[in-house]
């Protein structure tokens, strides 16, 4: 169990709690996720959609996708949107730098999530001329952790390869993302040492919840004294000023919110963030693997469902049962990430229990 806010925190949360409450009403679009794969080229261990290199949904057709950014600009401002790639591994569509290009016409601002495997130098300027303006790069430790993670090896060497480029390269905003698991947990501030040698700013951290191949693998879960450790590693790096980490947001911190993440915990899911998926489905966001669609892009117009739907992820409400039915912490946390959510409902993980 993570320690109790203190009295300062928990006035800050109050505070927090009801811009919330507010952001809910207004649920502004800032972040639409567009899973536009979920094809693969790497077998990572922790992977929450089970993609494959050739997967049993195809690609969907940027000209589809493109139907539903049409409409959102005819809706709202879209100077301070983000639409974010992700996958599968983006880079397995030949067409991604026509589909980022047809975006930058449009007036939308772009980002990626990739693996690195494929962001050589070359691809990265060619992606950046077609308007991307933010990626991430996955490491998930060092040569041996990172390619046991990944299932291939030669991943890490990619993936290096990819960062020390981009931490230097100017027009777009990067950060490192890492998972923390068993494997990994003991060399952090090898990897640490490592980003920052390699010029690195931000690093992102996170751990596996238990949905899809992680929920069979007790290798990616962290004890609950090693979650606490990574937090005061996360504190010491903060302090430190080599590198600028932060945690995820994979739920309520208690004595952590406010020390380890640049934010309060807020499940931005409905809120600001939307995401469709390679199917066509309106959701949340791309975590979350559990059927919580609001419609669909084939028979529903996006910005009715962004408007009108999305009622569970802006009231928590229904979501208050089993455990969360009485808990202290429910005015701050409201049960967690949706993406710590089964089908049911039914919360998977909560570090305040």
């Amino acid at each position: 169990m993570l320690p109790s806010p203190s009295l300062c925190q928990r006035i800050s949360l109050d505070l927090h709690a009801g811009l919330l409450s507010q952001e809910a009403r207004l649920h502004p679009l800032r972040q639409l996720f567009w899973e536009c794969t979920l094809r693969c080229n790497l077998r990572c261990k922790h992977c929450g959609s089970d993609c494959t290199a050739s997967a049993l949904t195809p690609d969907m057709p940027f000209e589809n996708f493109e139907k539903v950014l049409l409409r959102i600009r005819e809706s709202y401002d879209i100077k301070d949107l983000l639409v974010i790639l992700s996958g599968g591994e983006p880079l397995m569509r030949k067409d991604l730098s026509e589909c980022g290009r047809r975006m930058k016409e449009l007036g939308f601002m772009w980002g990626m999530v990739s693996n690195g495997y494929f962001l050589t130098p070359a691809k990265v300027d060619e992606l950046v001329d077609a308007g991307m303006r933010a990626v991430t790069v996955s490491l998930d430790g060092l040569q041996e952790a990172h390619d046991w993670m990944r299932g291939v090896t030669g991943a890490f060497d990619r993936a290096s390869e990819a960062i020390r480029y981009l931490a230097h390269r100017k027009g777009v905003a990067f950060d490192v993302v890492t998972c923390v698991t068993q494997k990994n947990f003991g060399e952090l501030n090898a990897i640490k040492d490592f980003l920052a040698d390699a010029g690195v700013k931000n690093w992102r951290i996170f751990t596996v919840f238990p949905v899809g191949r992680a929920a069979e693998d007790s290798r990616l879960q962290l004890s609950g004294d090693q979650f606490k450790e990574l937090m005061e590693f996360i504190l010491r790096c903060r302090k430190d000023g080599s590198i600028h980490a932060s945690f995820g947001c994979e739920g309520f911190l208690g004595g952590y919110e406010g020390k380890v993440r640049d934010h309060l915990f807020s499940c931005q899911a409905g809120l600001s963030i939307a995401s469709i998926r390679v199917n066509g489905d309106i959701s949340g966001c791309t975590s979350i693997r559990s059927q919580y669609s609001q419609g669909n892009i084939y028979k529903d117009d996006f910005v009715e469902v962004w408007e009108k739907r999305f009622g569970i992820f802006r009231d928590h409400t229904p979501l208050k049962t089993g455990p969360c039915s009485s808990c202290k912490w429910w005015k701050w946390c409201k049960g967690n990430g949706m993406h710590l959510r089964d089908d049911e409902g039914r919360l998977l993980q909560c570090r305040m229990i």
